[in-house]
């Protein structure tokens, strides 16, 4: 039989799956390759704003919920740049965007199992090997890996819906703002479409901008109200692995049931946010004339026309009265959200899968892709199980847990402890409760 070249060869290089690579960078017989297509790592630079914050604390780092010790670990990333002392007096344990980027590029330098500019085109199965056999290109070369298991950990892309979509250059996606920045402050109006985190920081910037003369701000949500995160310490229990667990173990029904009663995890905007923006609008009131600026709620863009001069016609309904609005305006940022990306190098191996009654892969219990017989066990996927696990899909804090499940799985011991008792929250059914029947 063929010796495989590497224990686990994973696609994509964002946070989870450089979170693999630490794990396994101290595992002495464990060989992880991780490649990407892009040249370097950047982490969300179209909306790395200076001052911007993470959302979970320090300790959600690549390393350190599984093995605090870990040589990769975000208090080692501290003290390797004599930053110790002054993160611990700032009392401020969220770090910002670009301190996170840093420490997820200074992990980049450490790790000597990631491979960039190198592009996955066929994952296929060679029976012969008892190993996938991965078809890459770098620098127009084409290569074969042969790997015993397949990490797939592609992310997510931005999504604009059908009804924003023009053609024309005057819509972007919240993704690119930092790019259009200049423009944006430049333009005689600006609508923000879209009331997450994103959109919510878009609209802080435009505000800045508008209370100097710059552009009128509209701001169209379809929620019901500009919505917090939930970031109570109960809620925060529905990001813990305990959850998680609960979640993949009920009916697929109950999933999908469940599944949008958690949007204020996604779809909220952080406290300090909501209080910037408000303390900016307060602040407008003594300005010279500013521009109008509307925020408004329960409202469903329909449309988008491009007009004879160029500039945007935005069609909507009220949906509280139903009744149908339109603007004109110069740029539409549209900050609604992102979609898995497609996964077309699996197609080889894609009738070996298992779908749900939706179309959606179906996930066993170590995040792997339930499979045929001779592939149990060998494919995973990381980012792309929300509708399996629940909310902690997306979220850093459970993605060294993630990760430790995969590298025990694939090692077949237990090469990281994982936390057992991770919520004071009794999620299911236990024997501590009387079951009544009915």
């Amino acid at each position: 039989m063929t010796q495989a070249d590497v224990d686990v060869l994973a696609i994509g290089c964002g946070p989870f799956n450089m979170g693999l690579a630490a794990l396994a960078s101290t595992v002495d017989d464990c060989s992880v390759l991780v490649v990407d297509g892009r040249d370097e790592f950047r982490w969300h630079p179209g909306l790395m704003f200076p001052d911007a914050s993470l959302q979970v604390w320090f300790l959600s780092d690549l390393v350190t919920l599984v093995d605090p010790t870990h040589p990769l670990s975000f208090l080692n990333y501290l003290a390797d740049n004599d930053r110790l002392y002054r993160f611990m007096v700032r009392e401020n344990f969220f770090p910002s965007r670009l301190e996170y980027e840093d420490y997820l590029r200074w992990c980049v330098r450490r790790l000597d199992s990631l491979r960039w500019g190198t592009t996955v085109t066929e994952v296929d199965w060679e029976a012969a090997a008892d190993a996938f056999r991965v078809t890459m290109v770098c620098d127009g070369e084409e290569s074969t890996v042969l790997a015993r298991h397949v990490v797939v950990g592609v992310g997510t892309e931005p999504f604009i819906p059908e009804s924003l979509e023009t053609g024309s250059c005057g819509v972007i996606h919240s993704s690119e703002y930092l790019h259009h920045r200049q423009r944006a402050h430049a333009a005689d109006s600006v609508t923000v479409i879209g009331s997450g985190q994103s959109g919510a920081e878009i609209v802080a910037d435009l505000l800045g901008a508008n209370h100097h003369g710059g552009p009128a701000v509209r701001w169209w949500t379809r929620t019901p109200w500009f919505a917090p995160l939930d970031f109570t310490k109960l809620a925060l229990e529905m990001t813990t692995p305990a959850y998680m667990d609960h979640f993949a173990s009920l009916p697929e029904a109950a999933r999908d049931r469940i599944r949008p009663q958690h949007w204020q995890f996604h779809k909220g905007v952080s406290a300090d946010t909501l209080a910037e923006i408000h303390e900016l609008l307060y602040r407008r009131q003594f300005a010279d004339k500013p521009n109008p600026v509307q925020l408004r709620i329960s409202t469903e863009v329909e449309g988008i026309d491009t007009l004879a001069d160029g500039k945007l016609r935005v069609r909507g309904r009220h949906l509280d009265t139903g009744s149908a609005l339109a603007h004109t305006t110069d740029l539409v940022v549209a900050c609604t959200g992102y979609r898995p990306r497609a996964t077309p190098f699996l197609a080889p191996i894609e009738t070996l899968l298992h779908r749900d009654s939706k179309g959606r892969y179906i996930f066993g219990p170590q995040h792997q892709v339930e499979t045929e017989p001779e592939l149990a066990d060998r494919l995973f996927m990381v980012n792309a199980e929300e509708h399996a696990i629940g909310v902690s899909a997306p979220n850093l804090d459970i993605g060294a847990v993630r990760n430790a499940r995969i590298l025990n799985t694939v090692m077949g011991r237990e090469v990281y402890r994982l936390p057992e008792d991770t919520a004071f929250t009794s999620f299911g059914i236990d024997d501590a409760d009387d079951v009544v029947a009915e």
